[in-house]
């Protein structure tokens, strides 16, 4: 099929439709690479200084302990997320004998200001005789996520 066009020149079908398809993915690809470029300017234009948030780690006999403490630390704005992981292996030294254990993880996003007091109050509350509680500065990170940190978790 061929259609008309002024001054005598003609389109083939083929044409049209690799026309209307060109268009098509365009409008689309236009929409793709806009909302991309809108995110990785976002995540470009905000700033995070390496250091100010800490992931802090905590072991604990059981899940039930693992949840009242990673309940207790959200409450009182010492993290603004514990993750709790399940079924872990520990293996160590205690009072000169090798030890292993089934434990659960609690992984703690929070301000570097707060370890001491997140530490405290995990001393407070555990029920082992040495809590182990030990935190790492995060250099980088999605920035609107360390910045829910910062928001969640006063300074």
């Amino acid at each position: 099929m061929r259609i008309g066009l002024p001054g005598g020149q003609t389109l083939h079908l083929g044409s049209v439709r690799s026309l209307v398809a060109t268009s098509v993915l365009s409008v689309l690809m236009f929409q793709l690479l806009r909302t991309v470029g809108l995110r990785a300017f976002s995540m470009a234009s905000e700033t995070y200084t390496s250091g100010t948030h800490s992931a802090a780690f905590v072991t604990c006999p059981n899940d039930t302990v693992a949840r009242d403490l990673a309940r207790g630390i959200v409450e009182k704005k010492l993290a603004a997320c514990v993750n709790i992981v399940p079924a872990i292996k520990s293996v160590y030294e205690w009072q000169g004998k090798i030890e292993e254990d089934s434990e659960v993880l609690l992984m703690i996003k929070t301000r570097s200001s707060k370890v001491p007091a997140l530490a405290e109050y995990v001393r407070s509350n555990h029920p082992y005789e040495v809590a182990e509680v030990i935190s790492l500065p995060i250099d980088q990170g999605n920035p609107p996520y360390l910045k829910w940190i910062g928001e969640i978790v006063a300074e």
